[in-house]
């Protein structure tokens, strides 16, 4: 897991439609949850994407935008994506450089750690969570995350538009 303080890796990788999705150009449209999952349809890895589904509304109006990322191929992630009614778009990592550049590989490179990070638009970590059992921490990181935007009086100045 990287720490906070550091400077999110660039990356470009396909998303659920095969269109390649580059951290810079998402970070010109605000700050960004990034988090990491071990595969599409799995209990915990859907719970936790409908967790973020569920709080997306909050995590929008106040600016901050949502993006996934695991192993699976974009024709899974578009099933997944499909299926779970997501608003946000799921990158696919098959060779796993971005999951290893994140330092969010499994135990022996098997695999993926639930992680999550908030990165600022200049690319720099504002905060992160690991947890690969305990979902309620992947969902505590959003209301505090929402909770600080607030506190800061921070609203969305961009808009998510699904193509």
């Amino acid at each position: 897991m990287l720490e906070i303080g550091s400077v999110a890796p660039d990356f470009a990788l396909p998303d659920q439609d095969g269109r390649e999705v580059q951290l810079g150009k998402l970070l010109e449209d605000g700050p960004l949850i990034l988090y990491f999952y071990p595969a599409d349809f799995t209990p915990l890895c859907t719970r936790e994407a409908c967790t973020f589904r569920d709080g997306f509304a909050d995590l929008k109006a106040v600016g901050l935008q949502v993006v996934g990322i695991s192993p699976q191929d974009s024709a899974s992630h578009r099933r997944f994506r499909a299926q779970q009614r997501l608003p946000f778009p799921l990158l696919s990592d098959e060779d796993k450089g971005v999951i290893s550049s994140y330092d969010v590989d499994g135990l022996l490179g098997i695999g993926v750690r639930r992680t999550t990070y908030l990165i600022n638009r200049d690319g720099t970590i504002h905060d992160v969570v690991q947890a690969d059992i305990m979902i309620g921490k992947h969902t505590e990181f959003l209301e505090k995350a929402v909770m600080l935007r607030e506190a800061a009086g921070l609203r969305a100045d961009w808009r998510y538009e699904d193509n």
